[in-house]
């Protein structure tokens, strides 16, 4: 299998049963992830040379203005995508398999979580899993020790209250806060483009 065609089989929502040759393709990239990470955070690394291993994980190009503080985490790595200006805290941790999209400007706190696998709700399927993707806008800011479940969509602008779990979309401009998160006012603000 190829990474190209993992991605389209993942990023179209179908099923990784696993077993399957989806289901190896992922744990044999994992061990990749797992390589570059471990590069990432074994030691001092400077700015520089954290963007050019977190180019080396995603296999994109990593923008001179994003900065990432080490300890940082990924499963998979090739279904992450960070915009120009994002800056990600320290201890972060990200299950990408099913597609992470960081929108222009948008801090993420340290200690967050976000994933976008899950598993079969069948017992007797439970190590299927289910991708949804996770869709950040610009200029967000998600506070310390966020949580994002697979699916969610956060709107350009929006604030994710520290210790959040967002299960379900935020709208642009939204404060949202809580377990599960909900709505505690807007920001009064809108989100300028760049």
């Amino acid at each position: 299998m190829q990474l190209q065609d993992f991605l389209a089989h993942v990023n179209s929502g179908a099923t990784v049963e696993g077993g399957s040759e989806q289901h190896r393709f992922m744990h044999e990239a994992a061990q990749d992830a797992f390589r570059i990470t471990a590069q990432i955070n074994d030691g001092h690394r400077t700015p520089e040379e954290v963007r050019a291993l977190l180019a080396e994980l995603t296999g994109k190009p990593i923008d001179d203005s994003v900065v990432v503080f080490p300890p940082f985490h990924t499963e998979f790595g090739k279904n992450l995508t960070l915009g120009r200006g994002v800056f990600i805290n320290l201890g972060c941790r990200f299950q990408d398999t099913g597609g992470i999209t960081i929108g222009d400007g948008t801090l993420i706190g340290h200690g967050s979580m976000l994933t976008t696998l899950n598993h079969h709700v069948d017992p007797e399927r439970r190590a299927d899993m289910i991708p949804a993707s996770i869709r950040i806008g610009r200029k967000v800011w998600l506070g310390a020790a966020v949580t994002v479940v697979p699916g969610v969509t956060i709107g350009d602008g929006a604030i994710v209250g520290a210790g959040a779990v967002v299960t379900k979309d935020v709208p642009a401009n939204a404060i949202v806060a809580g377990v599960p998160a909900k709505l505690i006012r807007t920001t009064g603000f809108e989100a300028q483009p760049d």
